[in-house]
């Protein structure tokens, strides 16, 4: 399977911390890019197409879950480590669970929720850079 080609400029995506009883969502990536490593669900905006309505679609497509959005918990470029790799500025947004129970499509393999200040005891799993900083940000958003 070849790699998906990559446009020659930035591209805009969304992500959602999703907080449900005190604990965040966590999604592991099943293809690239960061296949293997957990996040938050998300990915590209669509032209036209604003960031909390790409941000419930990407939630909806990825994980069948219903959010309420909070607000913008912190945003992270990721630049091209290799040639034809993208160049994406992820907006994240703090939010709440509001309806239905984790249904993941095929880009995710697993799914965790887990609390906030548990992150840094999780050696196991690979995480991607800067998901602690945006969680905790969004917490402090909820008013956790």
């Amino acid at each position: 399977m070849s790699a998906v080609a990559q446009p020659s400029h930035p591209q805009i995506a969304v992500s959602a911390a999703i907080f449900r009883d005190g604990k965040v969502l966590l999604t592991r990536r099943a293809r690239s890019p960061a296949k293997g490593f957990y996040s938050l669900p998300g990915g590209r905006v669509e032209f036209g197409e604003s960031l909390h309505q790409a941000l419930k679609r990407e939630v909806d497509e990825e994980t069948g879950l219903e959010i309420e959005i909070i607000g913008l918990a912190g945003w992270r470029e990721v630049l091209p480590a290799a040639p034809g790799a993208g160049h994406y500025l992820i907006m994240s947004f703090a939010a709440r669970w509001a309806a239905r129970e984790p249904v993941l499509n095929d880009e995710l393999d697993d799914y965790r929720w887990i609390a906030p200040d548990a992150l840094a005891s999780l050696g196991d799993l690979k995480l991607t850079g800067g998901l602690e900083e945006v969680i905790q940000s969004a917490h402090r958003l909820l008013g956790a």
